[in-house]
């Protein structure tokens, strides 16, 4: 072919159909259908999106324009990139000093910290060569208004730009608390917007949070609902103090937690300026002016692990990607060791250096709504739009979102999405790398302090519980290891039948299975025989065995081999790796077998009952 005839060349179009068609021939007999997944949304995925998936009439030409969706600004981040705003954990004065000035050395462009007493005693002298440079980016929750006080007194406080933002409503579902409090720290909250406005008119005092919800397993459209049913309740009480509308409009930033699925946490973003934009024109003022969406955001606390953490940096910077790609103003990247609490100077320059590749690198920051034109994010923003439009309604017939709290109704629909979690990572339908999939035995896990559990604060309102989706396997980990110190080292035998081709799949599988509960297997050689099966029982000493081995193995002699072995041995546990038919099944169960491991088997329960009963022992 000539250069001109391939200049020429233009591919034949394709329809759906003859792709489907295509597709199905490579699923040998399965459907196109079978491909799909519900998510925690309730939304149905498809494995192919085209342009008939989108109403375009609902989309944005532009971004800037219409709903907003494709960004605040129509130049995207080329008008002005994100904040790098990694937060500083420390109480210690001196260590903040120094951090600081580090941070900003090393690529940082915003002053982000959590504040704490020690601090803000010294703030003015620490924030001296900063404050009028570069925005800030702080949580003040309890201690904002002293913050905002320290804040007002320095020199060229009229300078002083970005946030230092509280949500009394996230404050009261973190710790659970009675109505009457809400109304002072309401009254107390007014006077601090009022005393900010007039010293830094150009910072931002009033924060809708919704990572204590996302901590506690919400899913995008649950957090969407909540972030302006709590919105709404900010603007209601400020305005019945007397302040104007678009003051407060102006005011508002908002603060979510960016999750592990990519395409879902970007359009939940793009989702949510569309959402507001509607609530700011339901004001009767002006997305574009009073109305400008404002996020901040930090990776997931709630997906990160204590085993195998360097795998954080990994969920860290997918979490950071969809971040930027959902048009965020402020990011906080999760150092990998943040379960630990107090990030260490290497976890945190990895962290901002995340962020810097993304910029600088990947060159985010010269693409405008790189998202943009795709039609499985266009879906997806348009459907998590109606959902969480619905069931911000929904929250709003309860009586609003402090109502929804007070009664725990709100509490008890995020705590079904988090057991649905639960119940995929336990059957390992969701995959958490290095803790229910692919666990490595031998490592050293991050010290972390594992929750408690639910508890009520001495109040009527129960706090929405915040979890990290792993520990349930981490908390097993430590069992396993107080085993290991105080007698031996969990293991479970695998009887090996057959040839290896026979066996091998089925006892990686059984050893990949149980080492998320840390359990460890010890393998047979492969045995053609029963007595082979029975000396290995008798050598190993352990409590429990599982049989590994091809479903013919098992219907020439696995019935044999349970019986011989019950016979020598009737305390011990004997399980089937696989799941043969239900005839070869109550053979196996008459005989002995007290459990069949396979694909759908739930790994935790069947790791915990494995743990019971060699503590028992």
């Amino acid at each position: 072919m000539s250069l001109k005839e391939m200049m020429d060349y233009s591919f034949s179009q394709q329809t759906y159909e003859a792709w489907k068609q295509k597709a199905e021939e490579t699923l040998k007999g399965k459907s196109i259908e079978s491909l799909s997944r519900r998510t925690y949304e309730n939304i149905q995925l498809k494995p192919l999106y085209t342009k008939e998936d989108v109403n375009e009439k609902t989309l944005s030409a532009f971004p800037g324009s219409g709903d907003f969706r494709r960004g605040s600004s129509a130049l995207g981040y080329i008008g002005e990139s994100w904040k790098i705003a990694q937060r500083i954990d420390t109480e210690s004065a001196e260590n903040f000093k120094e951090r600081l000035k580090t941070s900003f050395e090393k690529g940082q462009t915003a002053i982000a910290f959590t504040p704490s007493v020690s601090i803000l005693k010294e703030l003015p002298e620490l924030l001296t060569d900063y404050y009028q440079s570069y925005p800030l980016s702080v949580n003040g929750a309890f201690l904002q208004n002293e913050m905002i006080y320290g804040l007002a007194a320095l020199r060229n406080s009229e300078k002083i730009s970005g946030y230092v933002g509280k949500d009394p409503v996230s404050l009261y579902a973190k710790q659970g608390g009675r109505k009457e409090s809400l109304e002072s720290v309401y009254d107390r909250l007014f006077e601090t917007i009022q005393t900010a406005s007039s010293a830094c008119p150009l910072l931002k005092t009033l924060l809708v949070d919704t990572t204590v919800y996302h901590n506690g397993g919400a899913n995008a459209v649950q957090e969407l609902a909540i972030a302006l049913s709590t919105a709404v309740y900010h603007i209601e009480q400020l305005k019945k103090r007397g302040m104007d509308v678009k003051d407060i409009l102006k005011n508002i930033v908002f603060h979510f937690s960016i999750g592990s699925n990519f395409f879902m946490e970007i359009s939940k973003l793009r989702a949510a300026r569309s959402l507001w934009s509607k609530i700011v024109e339901a004001y009767n003022a002006s997305p574009s002016l009073e109305g400008q969406m404002v996020i901040s955001a930090d990776t997931s606390w709630y997906t990160k692990t204590a085993y195998d953490p360097y795998v954080n940096l990994l969920r860290a910077s997918n979490e950071a990607f969809a971040a930027v790609l959902g048009g965020i103003q402020y990011l906080h990247v999760s150092p990998y060791n943040e379960p630990e609490g107090e990030a260490t100077s290497f976890s945190d320059r990895i962290a901002r250096n995340t962020q810097l590749i993304l910029r600088d690198e990947a060159r985010l920051s010269t693409v405008i709504d790189p998202a943009g034109g795709s039609w499985y994010i266009e879906s997806l923003t348009n459907q998590l739009i109606e959902q969480a439009w619905s069931h911000f309604l929904e929250i709003d017939e309860k009586g609003g979102i402090l109502t929804a709290l007070q009664s725990n109704w709100l509490q008890e629909q995020i705590k079904e999405v988090a057991k649905k979690r639960q119940k995929d990572i336990f059957t390992r339908k969701q995959s958490i790398v290095g803790t229910n999939n692919y666990a490595n035995l031998e490592e050293t896990p991050l010290n972390v302090e594992l929750s408690l559990g639910e508890k009520s604060m001495h109040s009527d309102v129960f706090p929405v519980h915040e979890a990290r989706l792993a520990e349930p396997y981490e908390k097993l980990r430590k069992r396993a290891e107080k085993l290991t110190k105080e007698k031996s080292a969990p293991a479970v035998g695998l009887i090996c039948l057959g040839k290896l081709k026979n066996h091998k799949a089925r006892a990686d599988f059984i050893s990949g299975f149980l080492a998320p509960g840390g359990i460890k297997t010890e393998r047979s050689q492969a045995f053609e025989g029963i007595n082979d099966a029975v000396n290995f029982v008798h050598e190993t000493q352990l409590h429990a065995f599982v049989l590994c081995g091809s479903d013919d193995d098992y219907k020439a002699f696995g019935t044999e081999t349970v019986q011989a072995i019950k016979a020598g041995f009737p305390h011990v546990k004997l399980y089937l790796a696989g799941l043969p038919d239900e005839a070869e099944q109550k053979a196996l169960l008459d005989n002995g077998i007290s459990q069949f491991i396979h694909l759908k088997s739930n790994c935790y329960e069947i790791a915990a009952s494995f743990l019971d009963e060699l503590e028992v022992e």
